[in-house]
């Protein structure tokens, strides 16, 4: 009984002991780098990421939430395809989308070139202006990340009373009132809960920002330590962030428990869908093929054409070395998150501890940090137990895959958590009861009677994790071992070199996998359509 209790307790130490390392270091010496950081470009750090955080904010809410209500309460053509189409940009990760743009929209890219190809202009004409600038980052940003809003406001949408808006209609209010009165007020708790998860992702990115040469809290980060070699200093660069990501950790958690789906059953009614037709149907599939185009369509097809038109092999030996690491760095991640989740979640239903569950839901709290940031932490974590802990052996931790597993375990549980958590509320108490009269308990009931039960979560789990852990960027650059990269390393490696058409293979890899979770998705969204037929 003891061991059940504190297995959640002893991973949840490990979890968070990274984290107070970085909160931590507020409490030590500053260098004169903190003060050269403090005069000269901290305030551009914070306007920068306030800009940023404006500008893509405002691009996903109207993206996210006007294609939600156009496919929730209208019917026009390929409706059915934008419901879940809308989703495909979550398997392409900023960073990949930013490369794209580079490629494109360059003065010598191919959209400029086609431009003057296609109008006879001269080679030095540049119609599509530069993207490498904040303007490029908000609308990469917006076009990438639109639908954590889009997905939870179709939610709310899809279970809003159509007597509601009956109500409306009697007391006159047309199409336009009734949404900016009715139905966007009711969803709003919906929408800020997604907005505070794009705005988390937008704050942790390193790769997008990186790249077209943006000054945020990240970039900060890594310049400090890789630049300045000075840990410390980042670190408390990385505090300074991290308060400001728990703030909208919080804030997403509290808009969370404002969204309320209930409904009185004697008045609820499914809403009604309005069919559109001639140009009011073909307004309403443009605006909800542009974000699919422009970010999935389009990056699909340069990376695609990159992939075919370069003149080297694309499946040389760095190419299946990298992906056999990120295959194997994920799927391991995966089972060990799995693992972890399935056991947690069996422990605090076995022991029905209070405690042991809202530990549990602050170990999910890793998937709001940003990947950087839990570098920093591990690294000084690792180098503190290979001068304390480890000295009277022969074994070095840091720059090993330990520090590496630690922080992928640490951001990608939460997914892991979440599906499990979804397939323990299918199992009813009345089969721990029976099991246990017949003689089975503990880990007999977990192995014999749960895990069979759970093989479909287990699974959606290990898959989930994997395709997040290809795509983690940032805590890959710095937390691998020398000469170990992965995809997604590969991919920035090659971007940074300016050798685009090197980079397309495994970043079209990336997307490959990073399409799996919205197979899922997809499949959630096509349920909720036929319950709400």
């Amino acid at each position: 009984m003891v061991s059940w209790k504190m297995l959640p307790f002893i991973v949840a130490v490990v979890f968070i002991t990274p984290i107070l390392i970085v909160l931590t270091s507020l409490f030590g010496e500053y260098s004169d780098n903190w003060s050269h950081l403090i005069e000269f470009v901290l305030l551009d750090y914070i306007s920068s990421s306030i800009l940023l955080v404006l500008g893509v904010s405002l691009g996903v809410l109207v993206i996210g939430v006007l294609s939600a209500y156009l496919v929730t309460n209208y019917s026009f053509y390929g409706k059915n395809t934008f419901e879940w189409a809308l989703l495909l940009p979550l398997a392409i990760p900023p960073y990949i989308l930013a490369y794209t743009f580079t490629g494109l929209f360059d003065a010598n890219g191919d959209a400029n070139i086609l431009i003057r190809y296609l109008f006879n202009l001269n080679n030095d004409f540049v119609f599509f202006p530069n993207v490498r600038n904040i303007t490029g980052a908000i609308i990469v940003f917006s076009f990438t990340l639109y639908p954590y809003v889009y997905l939870v406001t179709r939610s709310a949408f899809l279970n809003q009373s159509n007597s509601i808006k009956e109500s409306g209609r009697l007391l006159g209010l047309g199409q336009i009132s009734i949404f900016s009165k009715i139905s966007l007020p009711l969803a709003r708790p919906a929408f800020i809960a997604g907005l505070m998860l794009v705005i988390m992702e937008t704050l942790s990115d390193f790769g997008a920002v990186d790249h077209f040469a943006v000054q945020t809290f990240t970039t900060g980060i890594f310049r400090t330590w890789y630049g300045l070699y000075d840990l410390n200093t980042a670190m408390q660069l990385s505090s300074l962030l991290l308060m400001i990501i728990f703030l909208f950790y919080f804030l997403e958690r509290f808009s969370r428990e404002g969204i309320s789906y209930t409904n009185d059953n004697s008045t609820f009614k499914t809403a009604s869908v309005t069919g559109l037709k001639g140009l009011k149907s073909l307004l309403a599939s443009t605006f909800c093929f542009i974000p699919i185009f422009i970010g999935f369509i389009l990056p699909i097809i340069e990376l695609s054409l990159w992939a075919f038109e370069t003149n080297v092999d694309i499946f040389n030996n760095k190419f299946l070395v990298g992906s056999f690491n990120t295959i194997t760095l994920g799927l391991f991640t995966g089972l060990i998150c799995a693992l972890l989740a399935i056991v947690i979640n069996f422990s605090i239903r076995f022991t029905k501890n209070k405690f042991l569950e809202r530990l549990n839901s602050l170990m999910s709290i890793g998937y709001a940090i940003p990947g950087l940031i839990l570098a920093v932490g591990i690294t000084r974590f690792l180098v503190f137990s290979d001068q304390n802990l480890f000295t009277n052996i022969n074994f070095v931790i840091t720059g090993s895959l330990v520090g590496l597993f630690l922080a992928y375990i640490i951001k990608s549980y939460a997914l892991a958590n979440s599906s499990i958590e979804s397939g323990y509320e299918r199992i009813s108490n009345s089969i721990d009861n029976s099991a246990q009269l017949l003689g089975s308990s503990g880990g007999k009931l977990l192995g014999r009677i749960h895990f069979p039960l759970m093989r479909t979560s287990f699974l959606t789990a290990v898959l989930l994790v994997t395709s997040e852990v290809v795509k983690e960027l940032p805590a890959t650059l710095i937390l691998r071992p020398f000469n170990f990269d992965t995809l997604a390393v590969i991919t920035y490696t090659y971007a940074a070199e300016e050798r685009m058409y090197q980079a397309a293979m495994p970043s079209l890899a990336i997307v490959i996998i990073g399409i799996i979770p919205i197979i899922f998705l997809t499949k959630m969204i096509r349920s909720s359509r036929i319950k709400n037929s």
